[in-house]
């Protein structure tokens, strides 16, 4: 019904994965954008919003607002009210917005390290301090150290930022998992933003995406959740996404802190996302089918390799690959030669790994898998 193995020229368009490497016979698979055209309910929607030919200031309408509150309904079991909702045109907004709104200057952001860049400058950018908790590779997992995360809260730290699902190791965190990570956050006072922009994408049959904020009122008290339809619809370039914040003190304070800074949400951005929670369903369970297959040929492959490994993604199209037998101060360079670019680990604090995007049609893929599996054994 769906077709993922279109291959789509990329080249000379707009397209900053792509342009990357710009007259260079290197597959890029580095950024999180995927190589897929978006819905066909999606594209016909933006198709008709753009025959009306008016394109002034606009502002999300009423029935945006009910498909959002009906998917999260939906999907994840969480009654959400259409007040909690705030517009943003992307999630790395949302967190230079968290790390402004929930404490002052010279404070203490937390997160866990490895993890997606944009958590280890947002708190720079604010003047607040970054403090790091690492995750642990244990039997091909990736777990929480909680007796390391609670030491890493001292009496400055005042948000801890989640990533669920997890970018980059793919992790799903289970209901425990979150539970306890939110007790020791409460416990200390401290304000929780969660990134759940990968939440659409689970890929393993036996997990289950939930929203820290829907396990408890206490907990959607203290926290701030940010999402967007960009990742799950390939739609990062329409500047779409929104913060869901129960707490009217904390509300007030997130929007505060966008005053004169943060630009209203794209037009275009709110058709698509309406057309995409309405109507997405179908072409996202074809999605869903066709990134497990190209996950697990990941997996595959990359056991045949030797000198690298990789643990079980559970979520996202993103591939976390433990390189560090390679013994290259930056592996990602080094495996451009290949004719591969890739993610390099020092940019989300986990040296000698690599990030692979597998969010791209099979052939494509195969051929990516062909080359570094190639330039790894002879080199």
């Amino acid at each position: 019904m769906f077709e993922f193995d279109i291959n789509i020229d990329r080249k000379d368009t707009d397209s900053a994965k792509w342009g990357k490497y710009h007259g260079k016979d290197i597959i890029p698979m580095w950024v999180a954008d995927m190589d897929f055209q978006s819905p066909p309910m999606v594209i016909d929607a933006l198709h008709q919003r753009i025959a009306h030919g008016v394109f002034g200031y606009a502002m999300p309408p009423r029935a945006l607002v009910e498909s959002i509150v009906s998917y999260l309904q939906r999907a994840f079991n969480w009654q959400v009210e259409p007040n909690w909702l705030v517009w943003l045109p992307g999630l790395v907004t949302g967190l230079n917005v968290a790390c402004r709104s929930t404490m002052e200057s010279g404070e203490g952001v937390l997160t866990s390290v490895p993890i997606y860049p944009p958590f280890l400058s947002a708190p720079k950018f604010s003047n607040r301090i970054l403090q790091t908790t690492r995750l642990v590779l244990e039997r091909q997992k990736w777990r929480w150290d909680y007796d390391h995360f609670e030491d890493a809260i001292d009496d400055k730290t005042r948000l801890f930022i989640l990533c669920n699902p997890h970018n980059p190791t793919g992790r799903v965190f289970r209901r425990e998992e979150l539970i306890r990570l939110a007790d020791i956050c409460l416990n200390h006072g401290l304000v929780i933003c969660s990134d759940e922009i990968h939440c659409d994408l689970v890929l393993d049959p036996d997990c289950r995406h939930l929203p820290i904020a829907s396990l408890s009122p206490e907990i959607a008290a203290r926290t701030i959740t940010l999402m967007a339809p960009s990742k799950t619809y390939n739609l990062p370039g329409l500047s779409f996404s929104y913060a869901i914040i129960p707490d009217n003190s904390l509300r007030r304070r997130f929007k505060l802190a966008m005053s004169g800074i943060v630009p209203h949400v794209n037009s275009l951005g709110m058709t698509a996302a309406q057309a995409a929670y309405d109507q997405g369903q179908p072409w996202l369970d074809a999605l869903i089918a066709y990134l497990r297959s190209n996950r697990d040929l990941v997996q595959q492959t990359i056991q045949g390799i030797s000198r690298l490994e990789m643990s079980p993604g559970e979520a996202t199209y993103l591939a976390w690959i433990d390189a560090r037998r390679l013994n290259e101060t930056s592996p990602a360079k080094w495996l451009e030669q290949s004719g591969v670019g890739l993610s390099d680990g020092h940019e989300f604090d986990g040296r000698g790994f690599v990030r692979l995007n597998f969010g791209c049609p099979r052939a494509l893929l195969t051929q990516a898998l062909n080359r570094i599996a190639r330039f790894v054994g002879t080199h």
